[in-house]
């Protein structure tokens, strides 16, 4: 941790740096080395309970902050969380209990870190923040927390076009997490179904969808970690609907897309704006150019509002389809887009 805070938010190469098999490895060691005992370290001052609370309560505003500023708006602010964190563990005093609490606190700041600098493009930083993240979750004995930082590591992995180690790393937390709250169940299980769906295994990808709809049923009659609560109705919706837009079932990715669109936060503007563009890619699948052309440009000013080089990329590659049909729509709509994908 110490080794990570500050230094990753420097990242220069902005692609990923494990090798092929790498993360299966990371992945498989998370499921199967015992956490270790905590010590309380005494160079330094006392955390106390009032503290460590004040660490806790200062997490959802940082979510907040990157759902609806994005990544690149506030990756420094969170790296400096982390160093703040990071410093208390290495110098301080704490109990077992406190020492497992903050070590909880900076799990979620390096998942966060991780997911800021992978949404603005670092992809190296984004893999060093979880990797630490990872480990700070199994020092904490936080299988859930563990769990949904190797969620994210998929994601990465499937957007370089990894499939297969984006798969390992969503089978490795589901099985690490079996005994997670029940929405955090369905997050999971909706994340490897989309594995499957890249992969195009069909039948693999419905039945984790089935799964993950089980476990939607009882979500509200469960605690949910913190993190977790963004996982919503209109997040599972749209989760849903990507398994279906890999598999190009456009109809049923377009139903799940309306419905996940008519409940979202308006807050939300980075996700708002990416189901819109997925939206969009379903329309086209679906033969309708205007009401593509139409979604696009509601999406556009969500993704000129939140810095997140992910949805910069969505809407260039979307405006490509675009571009190869004629229709009055698509001119107006370069128009709209030129600042923002030139």
């Amino acid at each position: 941790m110490d080794e990570t805070a500050g230094s990753a938010v420097l990242d220069r190469r902005g692609f990923l740096v494990l090798g092929v098999g790498g993360a299966a490895v990371l992945a498989d060691q998370w499921l199967s080395i015992d956490p270790p005992q905590l010590a309380s370290v005494l160079r330094g001052g006392h955390i106390d309970a009032e503290l460590v609370t004040c660490l806790e309560q200062r997490l959802p505003a940082l979510r907040q902050m990157d759902a609806v500023l994005g990544g690149g708006h506030i990756r420094n602010l969170v790296d400096a969380e982390l160093r703040l964190v990071t410093d208390l563990l290495t110098k301080g005093a704490y109990t077992e209990h406190l020492g497992q609490r903050v070590f909880s606190v900076a799990a979620e700041l390096g998942r966060i870190a991780g997911w800021t600098s992978f949404d603005s493009g670092y992809h190296a930083a984004a893999e060093r923040y979880w990797i630490a993240a990872l480990r700070a979750a199994h020092t904490a004995n936080d299988r859930a927390a563990g769990a949904n930082i190797l969620k994210c590591m998929s994601l990465q992995r499937m957007d370089n076009d990894r499939a297969d180690e984006a798969l390992s790393l969503a089978q490795a937390a589901r099985e690490g997490a079996k005994s997670a709250p029940a929405r955090v169940l369905a997050m999971l299980a909706v994340r490897q179904a989309r594995t499957h769906a890249v992969r195009d295994e069909v039948r693999d990808c419905e039945r984790l969808l089935s799964v993950a709809e089980r476990n939607m049923g009882r979500a509200d009659d469960e605690v949910t970690p913190g993190w977790a609560s963004y996982f919503d109705r209109a997040e599972y919706c749209a989760q849903v609907a990507g398994s279906y837009l890999a598999l190009e079932q456009h109809k049923a990715a377009d139903d799940w897309l309306a419905q996940s669109l008519a409940v979202q936060s308006i807050e939300c503007r980075r996700d708002r704006a990416t189901y819109l563009i997925w939206r969009a890619d379903s329309a086209l699948g679906l033969g309708d150019v205007e009401h593509a052309c139409e979604l696009v440009s509601r999406a556009a000013p969500d993704v000129a509002g939140a810095r997140s080089v992910r949805n910069r990329k969505r809407l260039a590659g979307i405006h490509t389809k675009i571009k190869k049909y004629r229709h009055p729509a698509v001119g107006a709509l370069d128009d709209q887009l030129h600042g923002l994908i030139t």
